[in-house]
């Protein structure tokens, strides 16, 4: 059984351990990823970085991609499970990308969307998507200026989000009832089957989840109708683990943050925290991580960036506040500190979301420019933000792919780019924007730096 993720951003691993994250998805690391001992692996398409037009062209690219390397590999599409994993906030080309996939790799039976989340405290009830009990379109997610949308009602927010493409009352929902009969008994788990039978035609079809073994269940249903049905999943991280059979393994966090390298002497290497995510979770963590006296922030301002950027300051200024902040995290680490690069907080507005989209890869370019720049002198490094991490693995480190070694706290994941010599096997900690209490960014830095 082989299973492909789609993934818009690095966290959605953030369940699973031992397999591989590839960044670049051309012949020698797909052949290598179909090799893998692990049944499923992930490709970091970064797409909710992507304005329409430009997520469209890569899903396709991907699609093609993964059909020449089956090919090659002797696979046939029908035997492989495909995954658009998307956030559990309900951010991304939600609906974009999996019609993108029915069209390249399809047709499909029916896109099942699941964006339950159990770590983070998403669950889906009665059609209704919750974080930790509430309406999530209640929430500062739903406010996001890029994805935003007015509904927790899964039915409806599928016909928001394509424009009256879907029709809500033509979407389909497997509800808990169903689920939970299906675990009870062998006469439950058939029914469960007979109703997966009865989809055709691409039918949309939403998830209640509210407990692991809704989702367990649905795993094993699906596995069993392979060869019989095709269904696409778009879903967050939770329904992997159902639809791959791999228990949601405990955090070893002694083993994980051991991974932190150390100097020829023997000493552990200092570390670097980064922070892209603007959302209000994001500030309340980094403003507790900066009460620390071990930390010592460098603020990168948002407005005088875009001023650069925006032709009103001259290109010199932004080459100039590099060599800056290159200095200040070289005395950072020299004194033996942690340094906490962070773009400053709030959401700039733009005339245009493609103009949002272009500023916002540009900061998280310029984050992890700064970041290689000191690489080699990391023993670790913590990337909050979903893009933030894409662009630091790959235009920072510069990395085809990554190892996932497990989570370091539940679905914060730690990935060690094992190719990029600069700094061979540096672990990074994958910290999704949207993640987390107040406590748990300054959390993964005392496990990191075994202060706990």
């Amino acid at each position: 059984m082989q299973i492909i993720v789609f993934d818009d951003d690095p966290t959605g691993s953030q369940t699973v351990s031992d397999c591989l994250l590839l960044l670049r998805w051309d012949k020698d690391n797909l052949a290598a990823a179909l090799k893998h001992h692990s049944p499923l692996f992930f490709l970091l398409a970064n797409t909710r970085s992507l304005p329409p037009d430009l997520a469209t062209a890569r899903t396709r690219e991907l699609c093609k991609s993964v059909i020449q390397a089956a090919l090659s590999e002797g696979l046939l599409l029908e035997e492989i499970f495909f995954v658009s994993r998307g956030d559990s906030t309900l951010r991304g080309h939600g609906v974009l990308e999996p019609a993108i996939i029915n069209e390249e790799l399809g047709p499909f039976d029916a896109t099942i969307h699941v964006p339950a989340f159990f770590e983070g405290g998403r669950t889906t009830v009665n059609g209704i998507h919750l974080l930790n009990g509430s309406p999530v379109h209640n929430t500062p997610f739903a406010k996001d200026r890029t994805f935003g949308y007015s509904t927790s009602d899964l039915a409806l927010w599928l016909e928001e989000k394509s424009k009256g493409h879907i029709a809500a009352q033509n979407v389909g929902r497997l509800t808990s009832e169903i689920l939970d009969a299906a675990f009870d008994s062998r006469i439950g788990m058939k029914k469960l089957e007979e109703w997966l039978l009865d989809l055709v035609g691409n039918k949309p079809v939403v998830v209640d989840a509210e407990f692991p073994s809704h989702l367990a269940v649905l795993g094993e249903a699906v596995r069993s109708l392979r060869g019989q049905k095709r269904f696409l999943f778009r879903s967050a991280a939770s329904l992997i683990n159902g639809l791959a059979n791999i228990p949601t393994k405990s955090c070893d966090q002694g083993a994980l943050s051991s991974l932190r390298l150390k100097s020829n002497s023997g000493e552990f290497k200092p570390g670097l925290v980064t922070v892209g995510s603007y959302v209000p979770l994001a500030d309340e963590q980094l403003d507790l991580l900066l009460k620390n006296p071990s930390c010592e922030g460098i603020e990168l301002s948002v407005q005088k960036i875009e001023r650069v950027l925006a032709g009103e300051l001259p290109n010199q200024k932004l080459f100039d506040w590099e060599i800056k902040w290159i200095d200040q995290l070289n005395a950072i680490l020299a004194s033996g500190k942690t340094p906490v690069l962070f773009s400053s907080r709030g959401e700039l507005p733009f005339a245009t979301a493609q103009a949002r989209v272009n500023f916002g890869n540009s900061l998280a370019e310029l984050m992890a420019r700064l970041v290689a720049q000191v690489s080699a002198q990391l023993g670790y490094v913590i990337s909050k933000g979903g893009i933030t991490t894409h662009v630091l693995l790959e235009k920072g480190l510069k990395v085809n792919l990554v190892n996932l070694k497990g989570q370091l706290l539940p679905g914060l994941s730690i990935v060690c780019a094992d190719t990029y010599m600069e700094a061979k096997g540096l672990p990074v900690v994958t910290f999704p924007g949207n993640l987390g209490e107040k406590e748990t960014l300054l959390t993964a830095w005392k496990l990191m730096e075994n202060n706990i």
